[in-house]
């Protein structure tokens, strides 16, 4: 197969879709690989890098779209590439289609077949592919708020952690998966108070095992969310329903109940964001202030961190990559179950419900 990995031109977006490893993984089986020049260079892998593991070095994103079969990104494509995307193309990248009705009907249009990271699924729920940047955003959610509580960019000017003589700031973490766990990890390993919510308790005793004392559970609904945003921080939204819309935790009515220069920062952004007031940012311009509340919701965060990010990517893409280049999407879908779940759109048509749910469209079953 032909296999292009094109400069990602999402704002400040510098993951790329492989690493030279993951081309000579393909290369080494006799597939085609192109990589369009400087592809690599945010993420401190350079062409000569893509070359000695067997790649092909184009110079336009137009060259690299022309001469593959699938194409491998890191996000969803943006509306300069709509039109470089044809039927025979099979594009595997994060799309998140139920944030951007679009996007959504732009792939329909193009007829090609679009194979989404984060719908990916393993037969024990999980979703292998959107894991290692939702440990990413997780982690960085904390880094990125604590540092928007400084006073001088708005924060309410706390330190997370405190110092002896002054308790320390309080997190509050809705949503106990990935994001959350590791959001609440880094929180209470700055010293910060956490409370964790979530509505599956099998999920809130896991947390409760393995997280520290400074990290307390609760189960979440309007009430509870409502008593602690008065005197939280720092609060983080890292819900996610597979393929969905966030459902909105945070209303814009309770913006007034949080005290001046609390941080929101919305990790389910991607997904149409778990706040109402949540607005895509970029890492350029990564807020703004409703009611003194100030607002992180970017929605590419691990393309700040993009070497550990993109081999973190890699690390689980690539064994799909393979078995798609292998055996061609078809039948590739077929043997794999997990695979199979990540197809979204395919010959113009949606076959993945919540996308179909989410605009109203009409879902395809086949």
């Amino acid at each position: 197969m032909k296999i292009g990995v094109p400069i990602e031109i999402k704002n400040n977006e510098n993951r790329v879709g492989m690493t030279p490893s993951g081309v000579f993984e393909l290369t080494k089986r006799n597939h085609t690989v192109y990589v369009q020049k400087n592809a690599g260079f945010g993420s401190g892998f350079f062409d000569k890098d893509y070359t000695k593991a067997g790649a092909t070095i184009l110079d336009t994103i137009d060259e690299v779209y022309a001469a593959a079969d699938m194409i491998v990104k890191v996000k969803e494509p943006i509306e300069k590439e709509y039109n470089l995307i044809k039927p025979h193309h099979v594009v595997f990248t994060y799309f998140h289609f139920a944030s951007s009705e679009p996007l959504t009907k732009a792939m329909i249009k193009t007829k090609a077949v679009c194979i989404a990271y984060e719908t990916v699924e393993d037969h024990d729920g999980t979703l292998p592919l959107l894991i290692p940047m939702s440990e990413v955003a997780g982690r960085m959610s904390i880094q990125q708020g604590a540092k928007y509580l400084e006073k001088p960019i708005k924060g309410r000017g706390v330190l997370l952690g405190g110092v002896p003589g002054v308790p320390p700031g309080k997190v509050l973490v809705l949503g106990a998966g990935i994001v959350g766990i590791q959001a609440a990890k880094m929180a209470a390993g700055l010293g910060a108070n956490v409370i964790i919510m979530d509505v599956n308790m099998k999920q809130l005793r896991h947390v409760c095992d393995i997280m520290p004392k400074n990290v307390t559970t609760e189960f979440s609904n309007e009430y509870n969310i409502r008593k602690h945003i008065k005197d939280s921080d720092l609060i983080i939204g890292g819900v996610l329903i597979k393929g969905a819309k966030a459902p909105k935790l945070i209303t814009r009515d309770m913006l007034k109940d949080m005290r001046p220069g609390t941080v929101i920062v919305d990790v389910a952004v991607d997904q149409g964001g778990c706040f109402e007031t949540t607005k895509a940012t970029t890492h350029e311009e990564p807020t703004y202030i409703i009611d003194d509340v100030v607002h992180y919701c970017v929605a590419n965060m691990p393309g700040a961190v993009p070497y550990t990010s993109t081999v973190a990517l890699t690390n689980v893409t690539l064994p799909y990559v393979i078995k798609l280049a292998n055996e061609g999407w078809e039948q590739a879908c077929q043997n794999s179950a997990p695979l199979n779940k990540g197809l979204n759109i395919v010959n113009g048509n949606i076959v993945y419900r919540e996308i179909a749910e989410a605009f109203n469209l009409e879902f395809s079953a086949s």
